[in-house]
C-alpha cells in the first residue's frame, strides 16, 4: 500500500469542504487531480470514503474514521517538523549540568530557575560532583557544563564567573569562640579541624592551605567527610571546627555558629566551565544564558563603582 502525505492532505481538504472544486482551489490543484487522488485512496484501501452525487459530497462511516486518522497523522507530522526545528535551534533537548556544594548553596538554583522559565522544553539533567570529577567528565563528553571551584587553567575549556564568596569559620555552639563577632585566622592555629577528603576537595584546599600557611599554621584535620553536609554534621557533634564559605548560611543547621574571618581577603570563586567543541544547541542556549548574566553582573558592578574624580 503506497499512500503518501499528498493523498492524505487532498482527502482532508475534500472532507473539510465537501466540495471537489473548492477543495482543489484550496490546495492549488486542478480538480481532476484531486478526484484522481481520492479514487486512488479508495482503491488502495478498498473502501468508499466519499458518497458523491450531482448535488453533494458526503463522508461515509469509513470516510469519517479515515478522516480522524488523517488529521492525527498531519498533526503528528507538523509537530515533528516543529520539534525538529526547535531541536536544531536548541529549544528542545537537554543539558547535563554538574555542580559542587558551593554552587548549589549559592546562585545556581536561581540561575537554573531563570533558564527553565525561558526555555521550558530544555531539560536540565543535574548531578552533584566535585570539581576534579566534573573536569574529567567534561573532557570525556559525559557532562555539558560544570559549576566548579575555579579558576581552572586547563586548555580546551571556556569558562565564566558565577559567584565569589568570603571565607567563614563554623564552630559548634558551645565552642570557646562561639560568642565572637569576628576572628583573625591565626586564632584557629591550635584548633582541631573537620574538612573534606583531600582527593575530592583538592580545589578547595588550594585556597585553604595557602591562607593558613600565610597565618602561620597548617590546619590539624582530625575528621574528614565527603561533602559539606557531612562536615557540618561532624562540627555540630563537637568534633572540631571548619572553614567554609559564606553561602553555608543557606543550609546551616541548629547547634552551629558562623563567625566571619576579618583578615582574609581571598574569596572562593565558583565558575561555569564547558568545552566549546562539544556544544549542542541546548548547551549553546544555556551558555548564552550564563554569558548574559555575567554581562549584567559586570554592568551592575560598574554602575555601583563611583567614578574617580580628576585632580586638577
Amino acid at each position: 500500500m503506497r499512500i503518501g502525505l499528498r493523498h492524505i492532505r487532498n482527502f482532508v481538504a475534500v472532507a473539510d469542504e465537501l466540495h471537489f472544486r473548492r477543495a482543489a482551489e484550496k490546495l492549488g490543484l486542478a480538480q481532476p487531480a484531486v478526484s484522481r487522488s481520492i479514487q486512488y485512496l479508495e482503491g488502495e484501501l478498498q473502501v468508499t470514503l466519499l458518497r458523491r452525487s450531482n448535488r453533494s459530497v458526503e463522508l461515509t462511516d469509513a470516510g469519517k474514521t479515515f478522516l480522524d486518522g488523517c488529521r492525527n497523522i498531519l498533526n503528528a507530522v507538523e509537530r515533528t517538523i516543529d520539534e525538529t526545528r526547535m531541536a536544531n535551534n536548541g529549544l528542545l533537548g537537554s543539558v547535563r549540568v554538574g555542580y559542587t556544594d558551593n554552587a548549589i548553596t549559592g546562585d545556581l538554583p536561581k540561575l537554573l530557575r531563570q533558564f527553565q522559565m525561558q526555555q521550558p522544553r530544555v531539560a536540565i539533567q543535574i548531578q552533584h560532583d566535585v570539581t576534579a570529577s566534573q573536569l574529567s567528565k567534561l573532557a570525556e563528553r559525559k557532562l555539558d557544563v560544570g559549576f566548579v571551584t575555579g579558576p581552572i587553567g586547563q586548555s580546551g575549556f571556556e569558562q565564566c564567573p558565577i559567584q565569589s564568596e568570603r571565607f567563614v569559620c563554623v564552630v559548634y555552639e558551645n565552642h570557646r569562640l562561639a560568642g565572637r563577632r569576628s576572628i583573625r585566622l591565626h586564632e584557629l592555629a591550635n584548633e582541631d579541624f573537620v574538612h573534606g577528603l583531600p582527593q575530592f576537595w583538592e580545589h578547595f584546599y588550594s585556597y585553604l592551605l595557602p591562607m593558613c600557611r600565610k597565618a602561620g599554621f597548617v590546619p590539624k584535620i582530625i575528621q574528614e567527610a565527603f561533602n559539606t553536609a557531612g562536615i557540618l554534621g561532624l562540627v555540630a557533634s563537637g568534633m572540631g571546627i571548619t572553614i567554609l564559605t559564606e553561602n553555608v548560611r543557606n543550609t546551616i543547621g541548629q547547634g552551629l555558629v558562623i563567625i566571619p574571618i576579618r583578615d582574609i581577603s581571598e574569596q572562593l570563586q565558583t565558575i561555569a566551565i564547558w568545552r566549546p567543541d562539544a556544544m549542542g544547541g541546548s548547551t549553546r542556549l544555556f551558555v548564552d544564558h550564563l554569558r548574559r548574566l555575567e554581562h549584567r553582573r559586570s554592568s551592575s558592578k560598574k554602575a555601583r563603582t563611583p567614578a574617580k574624580q580628576e585632580v586638577v
